[in-house]
């Protein structure tokens, strides 16, 4: 395949990894994987709690050129970093606590599976913005996976190959994360929304027919690190208001029952508690708002998702509060839907729902006020569902 022909359909990160290699290695990639970030657009933080999700990939893609080599090592290059990371074949894999662990750790995780290991030089050039909340790290893992499918010989299905890459972040990075982001980020596919069953690991794609309204990314550049504890502090929370009520997964569990228990659980246990239970069922009528082509429903389903996550939950923070305020005053009379938090929080990103002649308006009413308001400036880009990661063959005429 032409690289010029494949980057039109994969975007300027898979071009300019494919310059990188050039620079970096003097020679030509034989591969270039590809993968999408992902935004979230309901079910925040339940996919860890056997809930619903309802993500689509997004069309801004993290890219990795690669070719064998006859030795025994591994040579990483980003277009973010200055100096190239090297690893032995022969000597085990070990994190090194940096970025380098969610591409070492798939290396590790092929090798228990019994691939093929051989020597490779990698070139990372990536669109998706990192701590954004749009899921950097679940497309470094999968474009990672999908690469060595080819290069190690180890092809898995998509479903297995996003369980692998979970793996990964739980047990050799430390993020206990849920299924959510390497499911979308395997399985995306355009002009569609994939909702997964936490539970079962099962997905049905939802289609985003006619004119569906486009998805505002908004940026509030606070950065956040869900490795720091808030992230696992939740999550053993979560586990911790089940067991006192007694069952073994929170899709047995009603807001009636929720409210039966409360005096059994303190005050922080039984918040964590209502979003999990309440948000599951948000994501289930949010799918069925999206079928209807009720968006002013599905909006509502949005701003209450991110009231629940700024005050049961509390992963939101300041300025995306600010954001999401900003966005309800100007209303669906200004083609604004509806808007909440999106990824694991503490920082990061927004994402709202809104008509394609509105967004002007939107970016307009929050950029100046948010510097203003905050000293940072915001940054803004439109997407639509994408298609999920593949791996290119570049050398092939």
């Amino acid at each position: 395949m032409n690289p010029d022909q494949a980057s039109k359909v994969s975007g300027a990160s898979f071009e300019r990894a494919i310059a990188l290699f050039r620079t970096q290695f003097q020679a030509e990639p034989r591969w270039v994987s590809h993968a999408p970030g992902r935004v979230n657009l309901i079910g925040e933080h339940i996919d860890y709690n056997d809930g619903f999700v309802l993500p689509a990939a997004i069309d801004r893609r993290l890219s990795i050129a690669a070719r064998p080599t006859a030795s025994e090592e591994i040579r990483i290059f980003s277009e973010q970093e200055d100096s190239i990371e090297t690893f032995d074949l022969k000597q085990p894999f070990q994190a090194r606590k940096n970025w380098t662990d969610y591409i070492t750790g798939v290396f590790w995780e092929w090798i228990k599976r019994n691939a093929t290991p051989c020597g490779l030089e990698l070139c990372i050039a990536s669109d998706v913005p990192l701590g954004a909340g749009l899921s950097s790290s679940a497309a470094l893992e999968v474009a990672t996976a999908t690469l060595l499918e080819d290069a190690w010989h180890l092809a898995l299905s998509p479903t297995e190959k996003a369980l692998a890459c979970q793996s990964v972040e739980a047990n050799y990075v430390g993020m206990p994360c849920g299924i959510m982001d390497q499911f979308i980020v395997s399985l995306g596919k355009k002009d569609h929304l994939l909702l997964i069953d936490c539970q079962t690991n099962t997905h049905e794609l939802v289609p985003t027919r006619g004119a569906f309204p486009t998805l505002l990314i908004i940026n509030s550049n606070v950065r956040h690190a869900l490795t720091d504890g808030g992230y696992a502090a939740r999550r053993r929370q979560c586990d911790e208001a089940l067991a006192v009520i007694g069952e073994r997964s929170w899709r047995n569990v009603t807001l009636e029952a929720l409210e039966k228990n409360k005096s059994e659980l303190s005050k922080v246990h039984y918040q964590r508690a209502r979003h999990v239970v309440s948000e599951i069922d948000r994501t289930q009528q949010a799918v069925k708002a999206i079928q209807e082509r009720n968006m002013e429903q599905l909006g509502k389903l949005l701003y209450t998702s991110h009231d629940s996550l700024r005050h049961d939950y509390d992963v939101s923070c300041v300025e995306l509060d600010w954001i999401i305020d900003r966005l309800q005053s100007l209303g669906t009379c200004a083609g604004i839907w509806g808007g909440r938090i999106t990824g694991g929080g503490f920082g990061g990103c927004a994402v709202a729902l809104v008509e394609p002649d509105a967004v002007s308006t939107a970016r307009d009413h929050i950029q100046a006020a948010y510097h203003e308001t905050f000293g940072i400036q915001p940054d803004f880009f439109i997407t639509h569902p994408s298609g999920g990661c593949e791996c290119v063959n570049v050398d092939i005429p």
